[in-house]
């Protein structure tokens, strides 16, 4: 009997290894350095409207995150950020990109069991540069069948990649921590998609799960993975 699933896509960032508490904790040091200025509310909802507008021209990323906090610096400043401000900011951007890689609970051993039985490619988004990085310092890369860095995750995006690296999204799942990225478009491209929630979500990822939807599924953690793969066929 054929396989129900073949090919298997992952998330990086928050599914496989740590990466929004990187940037909580700059956007602290942000809040910090622009105290006097704004309050930390207020300057959080500034720099997320600054990203809002800014993803279709920076992509997803720390380098995209490091502009759109200087853009914010210059704005809530009327033009009169101290030029110290400007180099805490890029400082802290060149550490979060030395930051060592912190693989999530599970992650390897999830991955190595769905290895052994299925086609399985690591689908993440962002710069290419710095998802490379993570990439070769998780150890994690010589598990995959193919790696797609892509600069968003749709639909079509993923009908192209379930069919260029497997038998088509109908036979794929997609597991990841955003609803929003990793579950409703491969859904929507006809696929299984698994919400493994991480508990540090950025809110421009957040969506309402699918109501009724028989291929989507939950899972507290990636624990859980292998056996919701042979439990699909």
């Amino acid at each position: 009997m054929a396989q129900k699933l073949t090919t298997i896509g992952f998330d990086a960032d928050d599914t496989l290894w740590h990466n929004e508490r990187f940037f909580r904790l700059t956007q602290d040091r942000f809040a910090a350095l622009l105290a006097d200025y704004a309050a930390p509310d207020h300057l959080g909802a500034r720099l997320l409207e600054a990203e809002r507008r800014n993803i279709g021209q920076y992509g997803f990323g720390i380098k995209g995150f490091v502009l759109s906090m200087i853009e914010t610096a210059i704005e809530v400043t009327d033009e009169k950020v101290p030029a110290a401000v400007i180099r805490d900011l890029i400082d802290a951007g060149q550490e979060m990109l030395r930051h060592p890689i912190e693989l999530l609970p599970h992650a390897r051993a999830a991955v190595e069991a769905v290895a052994d039985t299925h086609r399985v490619i690591l689908i993440t988004k962002g710069d290419l540069l710095d998802q490379e990085r993570k990439l070769a310092q998780s150890g994690l890369g010589e598990l995959f069948d193919g790696i797609e860095i892509v600069s968003e995750k749709t639909a079509p995006v993923y009908t192209a990649i379930f069919a260029r690296h497997g038998d088509g999204a109908d036979r794929a799942m997609m597991i990841g921590n955003s609803m929003k990225s990793d579950v409703l478009p491969v859904i929507e491209a006809g696929g299984w998609g698994v919400y493994v929630p991480h508990g540090e979500t950025w809110a421009l990822e957040h969506a309402e799960a699918p109501a009724g939807s028989a291929r989507y599924v939950a899972r507290p953690d990636l624990s859980g993975i292998p056996g919701l793969v042979a439990e699909i066929g």
